[in-house]
């Protein structure tokens, strides 16, 4: 982000903030995605087996010392919990307007789904004509196969936005029960799952980040903050200490992200060590909340948040992109083996590299990362619902099965049904199209952007 870049639209937004607007939202969606990528451009590590086949492996797998660190840089919980906030927030301005379900979902995943299906489609392509030129294989697989491995975050997330309306209105009659019963539901799947049950693992996926995402609802309507400090404290020590009982004496890993090798990740699917780490983070966020937004008063501080919000989005489609350009072109810039003094000594440059090459893909590609005001109508949501849970299960599709393969037919188990690469597109695009079909009525006026979502250098 350049000065006069910082001087132009993003200082025009920043001064236009209204008074009521929680900055802190805002911040965390950026940390959150920042360190998100920081994290990957960290762990991923190349590596040639025995072979001679080039492949990609995380660190954890080689230093296991590393692991308590993921439990500072998986913050993935802190995404959906602004997830939640922010989509309260829609749900309120919406119903506000005489709006209905289709409004809600067409709004919320279309701004997701824009960047993403340019993503997808340029990515298509390229395995395309790898697979065509007989490149598809070594490095080039091992790309194809990982960018996209990424989206499993936006799937879910789809999901969330389905349920969202009715969720809402769980909270607003249930309150606090709803995220307590479904983390306490989590550990149920985990107990079935550890006593000859594995296939109810996969509930978690949704029951994990579904209670994350409740707790956003209970950050929209000022619960959490009127708990103070006292709160934040008990949910950051009360989360970490079942963090530390469940990873020494349960049966989890260490590791908050997955690890090659591992019997058990705590993240594929979400268990319910992840869901004691993420009530930590949530007590974290609300100690972090009061001197934060004392900075976020500070006028260039929250001009960089504002900025940073409107490239936050396609930064993470493709800065794993921008990894693999940088792994063909200079290696992996390391002198040492993983976790050597020298090997330490040039991650920042493998990470400023990294990130050099996500700017320039970003301010390539950043134009379909823009909100568009949302027309609000009022109109059933039937057609919406099935094309929400239609994209859900695609981008998860994507994810689950890659680029890598494309023409040998490769499949990923979605759920319990085998996938293909071009069968999980179809469902993205089949989705789509039924969120745009969904029947609407007469036009009011258009929907502003909701806190915690400034995308695209408009709010």
């Amino acid at each position: 982000m350049t000065p006069a870049t910082m001087r132009g639209p993003a200082a025009a937004l920043a001064a236009a903030t209204p008074a009521g607007r929680d900055r802190y939202v805002d911040l965390l969606r950026v940390v959150s995605l920042g360190v998100v990528i920081a994290g990957h451009w960290l762990m991923a590590v190349p590596v040639t087996d025995a072979g001679g086949t080039a492949r990609v492996t995380n660190v954890l797998a080689l230093v296991p010392a590393l692991a308590p660190a993921t439990w500072l840089l998986q913050v993935m919980p802190v995404f959906f919990l602004v997830g939640g906030f922010a989509h309260a927030t829609a749900l309120t301005s919406i119903a506000r307007r005489g709006g209905g379900y289709a409004d809600f979902a067409r709004s919320r995943t279309a701004r997701l789904l824009r960047p993403t299906a340019v993503f997808v489609a340029i990515w298509l392509a390229l395995a395309l004509g790898a697979a065509l030129a007989g490149q598809d294989h070594g490095l080039v697989r091992v790309a194809l196969r990982t960018v996209v491995q990424p989206l499993w975050f936006l799937g879910v997330y789809l999901g969330l936005v389905a349920l969202a309306p009715a969720m809402w209105r769980l909270h607003r009659r249930f309150g606090a029960a709803v995220p307590a019963a479904l983390l306490a539901a989590a550990v149920v799947v985990d107990v079935l799952r550890f006593h000859g049950h594995p296939r109810v693992a996969m509930l978690n996926l949704l029951i994990v980040w579904a209670g994350v995402h409740q707790l956003g609802f209970l950050y929209a309507d000022g619960t959490l903050q009127r708990g103070g400090r006292r709160l934040g404290l008990l949910l950051a020590g009360g989360g970490l200490t079942a963090v530390v009982l469940l990873t020494s004496a349960g049966p989890y890993p260490v590791s908050m992200v997955g690890v090659p090798g591992e019997a058990i990740s705590n993240m594929s699917p979400p268990t319910a060590a992840l869901a004691a780490h993420a009530v930590w983070l949530v007590g974290l966020v609300l100690l972090l909340r009061e001197p934060a937004t004392r900075l976020l008063r500070r006028a260039r501080v929250w001009r960089a948040v504002v900025a940073a919000n409107g490239l936050a989005m396609t930064a993470f489609l493709w800065h794993l992109s921008a990894a693999f350009v940088v792994l063909v072109t200079l290696g992996g810039l390391s002198a040492g083996a993983p976790g050597s003094a020298g090997w330490w000594a040039t991650r920042p440059l493998w990470i400023g590299a990294a990130a050099l090459v996500t700017a320039v893909l970003v301010l390539t590609f950043r134009r379909f990362d823009a909100a568009r005001p949302t027309v609000i109508t009022a109109g059933p949501g039937p057609r919406a619902a099935a094309g929400a849970a239609l994209c859900t299960l695609g981008v998860l599709g994507v994810s689950a099965v890659g680029f890598g393969g494309l023409l040998e037919g490769r499949t990923a188990t979605l759920l319990v049904v085998p996938v293909t690469a071009p069968v999980a597109v179809a469902l993205v695009a089949l989705g789509a199209g039924l969120l745009r079909a969904a029947p609407l009525s007469s036009p009011r006026r258009p929907e502003a952007a909701a806190n915690g979502e400034i995308v695209g250098g408009r709010r």
